[in-house]
């Protein structure tokens, strides 16, 4: 199985093109080598776990990340995602931080972001495959071409979006947004070195703003707990 055997079916007419395009082909050769000499994360079943969790026609909000978690059994294809029953990450654990203080949801016992992405929270990372111990380790070999067209497609739509850029490396795909039609959310990185500037940026509060001015609902940002071992 390649990671194109599981781009979901209602991604695969705005993004089939790309699939043909030599730059994909030779991301996914790498990626497979990668794959034979060592741990390669998440899962090739996961790569697309995002686009599968949130439909094309049913993105609300777009937020996006740089790349999966490295750590073993992190990364799942959602951006500050953690599977359940693994460590809150520092970054997601600002989010929750900046969550209880602008909404007063309790910070959940794990970091499992499922219920966003099933509201419509599109949850990217710009490139979507890491080797183990590595961050960065797949930059440049090509996802940023195919999650570019993933923003693309999102901008392109007739209906309304809000697309969360947090930290200098998401806002460079600014240009990809048609800002005349949807919301963009700009701030600092949650990540411990900016995360000073992130508190108090109020993102959740602009995110269901915006999506009221746009008649939608607002999502429903608490995570369940899922009990302790």
């Amino acid at each position: 199985m390649t990671e194109t055997d599981v781009l979901p079916e209602s991604w695969r007419g705005p993004l089939g093109g790309e699939l043909d395009k030599p730059y994909f082909g030779e991301l996914l050769e790498f990626v497979e080598k990668e794959r034979a000499n060592g741990p390669v994360y998440p899962p090739r079943a996961e790569v697309f776990a995002a686009l599968e969790a949130t439909p094309f026609d049913e993105v609300k909000v777009l937020v996006l990340g740089q790349d999966p978690y490295h750590g073993a059994g992190q990364g799942h294809g959602l951006c500050f995602s953690v599977r359940p029953g693994v460590r809150t990450p520092p970054s997601l654990r600002n989010i929750f931080k900046e969550m209880k203080e602008e909404l007063g949801h309790p910070v959940p016992d794990n970091g499992y972001l499922m219920p966003w992405a099933r509201q419509g929270v599109l949850l990217l990372n710009a490139v979507l495959t890491v080797r183990e111990g590595e961050a960065n380790s797949h930059k440049g070999r090509g996802w940023e071409k195919f999650t570019d067209a993933v923003i693309t497609a999102v901008s392109g739509r007739p209906d309304p979006a809000v697309f969360v850029l947090w930290g200098a490396y998401a806002q460079k795909k600014l240009p990809l947004v048609d800002q005349e039609r949807h919301t963009v959310v700009k701030g600092a990185h949650p990540s411990p070195l900016s995360a000073k500037k992130f508190f108090g940026s109020r993102p959740f509060t602009q995110i269901d703003a915006a999506l009221a001015a746009q008649g939608r609902a607002p999502i429903d940002w608490r995570i369940p707990d899922l009990g302790r071992a």
